[in-house]
């Protein structure tokens, strides 16, 4: 095995006396599971956020570990980078660079607004070629440039997106180049949000997200942090550049799951009581909707059956929609058969027995009508135990609050489950309806800690221990 500089400096880190300090940190952040799995070349991508915390632990340039780490990206890619109207215009430069550095063909289109910021000059300069600025060119629209420009590109970045650009792209503009090229294109399209935060919690602005996320479009950041205003914090900092640059290789995927078909579950379900009300729980969806993503980059067939979520389906999988647990029983298994199945829906334990036609009034004085409660079907168990069309590898989710790892243990036997991925759902530690995540992997073999990761992270590192078992 040819290894790659990440994997170098672990093992500087590991061996040497004088990073020791760095190494106890490093399994600390990490886990050893993570540390071992680079190492041994296993991990299909470690994120930008392992990476940061590696740097910070070897106290040394994130660069250095990106540049060569397993999942990056590679060179002889062609990108479009258009740059939009922002003080955020400035990275760019080093956006541009850093790709150079890559040997990845960057093509800039430039807006009006974005040459207010920074000049054509300088980006000509980093790019080592045109710089496209206009729609109405005599030169490049004789063979209609906008087209080519669309058609040539291997993916488009847009850093900074701009609440107007964003805006235009939405409703499906193309008075200038810029939009007229991310109209026209086919190539898949990654834009790094940049904007004041108050803009960015708009209404509309999150109207036209999950317009251009449903039409696609992808994104990464905006980041939280202070703003170029004096006195502005939230969220609205555009990625840094090389966060752009690792989620531009996520972008272009993996075959590690090609030819696979994966059922996965995510959200809670709503069990009526009446036309108004209804049983459910905290559950947001943002792991299963993260790990149906991450199995779709991974090359993957995936079918996501989602209970009721404010998440847009997740670009490149197949979305079904569902309310009760009995519901999505059926729709995962009309989706059979599947090789992966991951369970990571919340789904509820008890309906009510009887559900009422019209809505149940109180009376005054009276004392509140009893509520007769059914057991929901098991998905899981019923899954894990089907003899005919049982996936091959059937994973599970524990959400307790306390007990956690004696209850996995349990939950995995009694269900017949592959493995279970378990976590603490208290109300102080945020998890349900929040980014992170810590969870424990509990299989016939033992338990692996994870460590505090966010669920995107969560879900990557998920599906590439998937990949590994399928292919064993």
């Amino acid at each position: 095995m040819i290894e790659n500089a990440l994997q170098i400096r672990l093992k500087q880190a590991l061996a040497a006396a004088d990073l020791s300090a760095a190494a106890v940190s490093l399994k600390a952040r990490l886990g050893k599971g993570v540390v071992g799995d680079i190492l041994s070349g296993k991990s299909a991508n470690p994120g930008i956020e392992t990476l940061r915390a590696i740097a910070r632990a070897l106290d040394c340039d994130l660069a250095e570990l990106v540049a060569d780490a397993p999942g990056a990206l590679r060179g002889g890619r062609r990108i479009v980078l258009v740059i939009g109207g922002g003080i955020a215009a400035y990275k760019s430069l080093d956006l541009i660079r850093r790709l150079g550095e890559r040997s990845v063909s960057v093509r800039p289109v430039m807006t009006k607004a974005a040459q207010e910021f920074v000049t054509p000059l300088a980006v000509g300069a980093l790019s080592s070629g045109r710089v496209f600025t206009e729609l109405f060119d005599r030169e490049d629209e004789q063979d209609v440039g906008h087209i080519r420009i669309a058609r040539e590109a291997e993916a488009i970045v847009v850093a900074p997106a701009t609440a107007d650009l964003m805006a235009r792209m939405a409703s499906g503009r193309a008075d200038d180049l810029a939009t007229a090229v991310l109209l026209a294109t086919r190539a898949p399209v990654l834009l790094a949000p940049a904007m004041n935060p108050a803009m960015w919690a708009s209404h509309a602005t999150q109207r036209n997200v999950a317009t251009l996320r449903a039409d696609g479009v992808r994104f990464v950041g905006p980041n939280s942090g202070e703003m170029a205003e004096r006195g502005e914090l939230g969220i609205g900092r555009m990625a840094e550049p090389l966060e752009i640059v690792s989620a531009l290789g996520a972008l272009f995927g993996s075959s590690a799951l090609a030819g696979k078909h994966v059922i996965v579950t995510s959200g809670p379900t709503h069990e009526p009581i009446d036309p108004v009300r209804y049983l459910a729980n905290r559950s947001s969806g943002r792991q299963g909707h993260a790990i149906a993503e991450a199995a779709a980059r991974a090359g993957a067939k995936v079918t996501l059956v989602s209970g009721p979520v404010a998440l847009p389906d997740p670009f490149g999988v197949k979305t079904v929609h569902v309310e009760t647990a009995a519901e999505m029983l059926a729709a995962v298994e009309k989706a059979l058969p599947a090789d992966v199945a991951v369970m990571a829906a919340a789904v509820a334990d008890w309906r009510a027995d009887n559900p009422a036609a019209s809505k149940i009034k109180k009376s005054g004085g009276s004392r509140p009508p009893a509520l007769a409660l059914a057991e929901n079907p098991d998905i899981l168990a019923t899954i894990a135990r089907n003899r005919d069309r049982r996936p091959t590898l059937v994973v599970g989710f524990a959400a307790e609050t306390n007990d956690l790892l004696a209850n996995a243990r349990k939950k995995l036997a009694a269900k017949g489950a592959d493995w279970i991925v378990a976590n603490d759902v208290s109300a102080e530690g945020g998890v349900m309806g929040g980014e992170d995540n810590t969870v424990h992997i509990i299989t016939a073999d033992g338990v692996e800690d994870w460590p505090k990761m966010t669920k995107t992270v969560v879900a990557d590192r998920l599906v590439a221990r998937i990949a590994e078992a399928l292919a064993q």
